[in-house]
């Protein structure tokens, strides 16, 4: 008896699924296009705040105040028996480079030191306000510091003195605020540090007449 092969039986699609298919991909389609959209909106206005606070940040960036040792004088050193008696002065350029933010000054204090032996000190200036874009003047005297008569430091203050060049330290320290229209930002606390040379009769030598003076706040 003949048999005829089994042929495979073709199974056509159903003609009502064709539609459900498209609807999904459509939504499909439409919800990717959405968060799409959404991540690129949230995107741009992250890259515009942070652009925004870049620029905001350096228009208010407090920058350090700019300070010049113009005069300095320390006719004592002269006779180390009778500094102690004498008087230091200085003459001091203190320049606010801000153009929108003010500085506040606590009452500022000077100090000067030979060899790291504190030879000078005392209150150089009232409390202060400076405005941005100024330049203030600070002009102070100091009281000298007894120094022994016989020891080590007066012998080494002598030998300078013949020298004709005496290297001091001249230090200025403050606390200080930055005012931003209305807001105080914290207290800073300045310091200034003015490496001088003087002759023997004390006046400043002309390699540290006009030196910018280092600032730290500490």
């Amino acid at each position: 008896m003949f048999h005829s092969p089994c042929l495979p039986t073709q199974t056509r699609p159903n003609p009502h699924h064709r539609p459900r298919i498209t609807a999904s991909r459509i939504r499909e389609s439409l919800t990717t296009r959405f968060s799409k959209c959404v991540c690129s909106l949230l995107l741009t206005l992250l890259l515009i705040g942070g652009i925004v606070v870049f620029v905001l940040w350096l228009n208010l960036r407090p920058h350090r105040p700019r300070l010049h040792l113009v005069e300095f004088a320390a006719p004592g050193l002269a006779d180390p028996a009778g500094l102690a008696d004498s008087v230091i002065s200085f003459n001091v350029t203190d320049r606010n480079p801000n153009q929108k933010i003010g500085i506040h000054y606590d009452a500022m204090v000077g100090s000067v030191y030979y060899r790291d032996r504190l030879v000078g000190s005392g209150q150089v200036m009232f409390p202060f306000y400076q405005p941005p874009k100024n330049t203030t003047v600070i002009t102070g005297q100091m009281a000298g510091a007894r120094i022994t008569a016989g020891g080590t430091l007066s012998a080494q203050l002598a030998a300078d003195v013949s020298k004709g060049r005496i290297a001091l330290r001249f230090e200025l320290g403050s606390i200080i605020r930055f005012k931003v229209k209305t807001w105080d930002t914290h207290r800073h606390h300045l310091h200034v540090e003015c490496d001088v040379v003087v002759g023997s009769d004390g006046g400043v030598l002309p390699e540290s007449m006009n030196k910018r003076c280092p600032i730290y706040f500490i």
